[in-house]
């Protein structure tokens, strides 16, 4: 995940009456309530399991940023002029939930609840800074003390969404822990099985593309042409849907960067740390490549 900085728009004027810093908290909240609603339909037609534990997660935290708005509103209903005034601030509250950081979210297979969790609890962070920003430059009182609160909201926030966090986390662990036995060896021969699995995908992947393109593609992911004029899955009957296979193949190499760079945490000597370490960036380099592929050559 992208390390952004935590304020990546400070407030671009001084905020001189409530209405105003009430029409830049709706402003802010609305944007952040459809960023994340973007993110939950950009994920509906994940097929796989895991995937629909993160859409769960972003269409919960989607509820949550709303309901929040919406409190904001009833603070403020006397101002009658708030839509006018969050159009007057168009680029005030855009980048405290940047684009690139829900795209990482949504580009990855390995996306886990607990990311979800974690990013939101940053957004907070982030909110809580521009706040103080605000109250630090406002003249009137009032503007100052509210500016303050919503900090304080912003922080109460994030120890709850913080919460949400640990709890997906230990959900998580305690699935992996239930399905893995030793980690070290058995990461080891997982890696191995996606390996033959990986490969086996892009020969699906390959069965639906043109000679040139064929061609392409086995580059992409480090194969040698040849290899797959032998491969016996060609005449074996593909119980699964052909068409996916492009992200079966990079959910693959997603699976096997994460368990070499695992195992190059878990060295416990430097020849261990250097082979893994090269499995790492070696497959880091597949997975991005295919990634690229698949982008430069999907309609």
């Amino acid at each position: 995940m992208r390390d952004t900085p935590l304020l990546t728009a400070p407030p671009t004027k001084v905020v001189t009456t409530l209405p105003e810093l009430y029409a830049l908290a709706i402003a802010q909240a609305e944007r952040s309530t459809s960023r994340y609603r973007d993110l939950a339909m950009s994920l509906t037609n994940a097929a796989d399991r895991a995937m629909a534990q993160v859409r769960n997660a972003v269409e919960l935290l989607c509820e949550h940023e709303r309901t929040r708005g919406d409190r904001i509103i009833l603070r403020c209903q006397y101002s009658a002029d708030k839509s006018l005034l969050a159009r007057s601030w168009p680029d005030a509250a855009t980048n405290l939930v940047p684009s690139k950081e829900l795209s990482d979210i949504a580009d990855s297979a390995l996306s886990t609840p607990s990311q979800v969790w974690q990013l939101a609890v940053r957004h907070r962070q982030r909110e809580f800074v521009f706040w103080t920003y605000v109250a630090a430059h406002a003249i009137e009182t009032s503007v100052q003390s509210e500016s303050e609160g919503f900090a304080r909201e912003a922080l109460f926030d994030a120890s709850i969404l913080r919460h949400e966090r640990r709890r997906a986390w230990r959900a998580e662990r305690e699935s992996i822990n239930t399905e893995s036995g030793s980690q070290s060896s058995g990461n080891l021969l997982s890696a191995a099985l996606i390996e033959s699995l990986l490969f086996k995908e892009v020969v699906r992947w390959s069965m639906m593309l043109a000679d040139a393109e064929r061609n392409q593609l086995f580059a992409a992911a480090g194969y040698a042409i040849p290899e797959a004029d032998d491969v016996e899955l060609l005449r074996m009957p593909d119980t699964n849907a052909p068409e996916h296979a492009p992200q079966r193949a990079i959910r693959y190499a997603e699976q096997l960067a994460a368990i070499y760079l695992d195992e190059a945490e878990r060295a416990n000597d430097q020849a261990s740390l250097d082979l893994a370490q090269n499995l790492a960036a070696t497959a880091i380099k597949r997975m991005a490549k295919l990634r690229a592929w698949r982008a430069s050559n999907t309609s």
